[in-house]
């Protein structure tokens, strides 16, 4: 989510611009955000219920994943904790005031004090549903790392351990982590006027498993060259808020391309079910990418219920527990 000009190019050519604005996502847009903005100036009704999650986080395997909601998500590798796109406010948007202008969230939220302590968070760009300042104010803590991409450490709160911005194809390292940046096929900026900021994608690395983060992403050859890599244990794609953002966003059956073209052994979908940007149903992406897959493809989709820890080889992991309504 962020505001667009209709400048740039479908593929995020023009550096931090956005692509195409059509005249279907100006209908789209004026349909949903009159309604989300008088939404905005109402009193909380207490927000949305915690999500379970698992106040004790295993912390033996040497790969886990949980979804926590949107393209947040929590990652075991080796030795550390790893949160991607961290979103826990009940609203994303601009804040004036006491109130957040901007799409208000659908699914329920899990407490960040359930978490364990975090060390690396990824930021894959700017705008407000991936880059929540509230959220990040929450989870300050110098033990904590955070690489985001380049033009955006200016939007990072005070308190973490250290911000690094990682260019396309830069590389660095947080513990025994390696985290390379990829240019993902969509754009930066958060607002009108500040289209230097750049979007990664993220392949993270341990000496025994490797995770790919796309963040968000149109339909791209990005991600080939990681699959003639060897591959990746986990991919992480985006399958929702593409009716008709698809020059920004990916159908589920063009994340499915993507994580084929990857290498990807277990899939994780995200980017459904969190917040109503598109005007396809909530429930749609889960179901169309449950059509596209084959029985054994789909016994490796992971991470669909909020907060349930799936760890490689456990029996909740492997077990179609993929089921697109349990996300609702």
């Amino acid at each position: 989510m962020a505001q667009e000009d209709g400048t740039g190019n479908a593929g995020g050519g023009g550096g931090g611009r956005a692509p195409r604005y059509t005249a279907a996502a100006a209908r789209s847009s004026a349909r949903r955000y009159p309604r989300e903005l008088l939404e905005s100036l109402r009193p909380k009704q207490g927000g949305k219920a915690s999500a379970a999650g698992e106040a004790l986080w295993d912390a033996s395997a040497p790969m886990s994943a949980a979804w926590l909601g949107h393209a947040t998500t929590l990652l075991r590798l080796g030795n550390q904790w790893v949160l991607t796109d961290p979103v826990f406010s009940d609203r994303i948007g601009l804040r004036v005031g006491p109130h957040t202008f901007g799409v208000g969230r659908r699914t329920p939220i899990l407490d960040p004090a359930l978490l364990p302590p975090i060390d690396l968070i990824l930021i894959s760009h700017a705008h407000f549903d991936h880059l929540d300042v509230p959220s990040l104010r929450r989870l300050a803590s110098a033990r904590t790392r955070v690489v985001t991409a380049s033009g955006t450490a200016g939007l990072i709160p005070k308190g973490f351990g250290g911000v690094l911005e990682v260019p396309w194809q830069g590389e660095t390292t947080v513990g025994d982590l390696t985290i390379r940046a990829l240019r993902p096929n969509h754009w930066g900026a958060r607002t009108l006027w500040d289209k230097h900021r750049k979007f990664n994608s993220y392949v993270i690395e341990t000496p025994a498993h490797r995770v790919l983060f796309a963040g968000d992403t149109a339909l791209s050859e990005a991600y080939d060259a990681v699959g003639r890599g060897g591959g990746v244990d986990l991919s992480i794609f985006g399958i929702g808020a593409y009716n008709p953002w698809v020059h920004a966003h990916a159908t589920p059956e063009q994340a499915l391309t993507m994580h084929r073209a990857a290498g990807g052994e277990w899939l994780m979908p995200v980017h459904h079910s969190t917040f109503e940007l598109s005007d396809e149903p909530l429930d749609e992406p889960l179901h169309r990418l449950r059509a596209a897959l084959t029985e054994g493809e789909w016994a490796k989709v992971v991470g669909t219920q909020i907060g349930k820890l799936w760890t490689p080889g456990t029996e909740r992991g492997a077990s179609p527990e993929a089921d697109p309504d349990a996300a609702k």
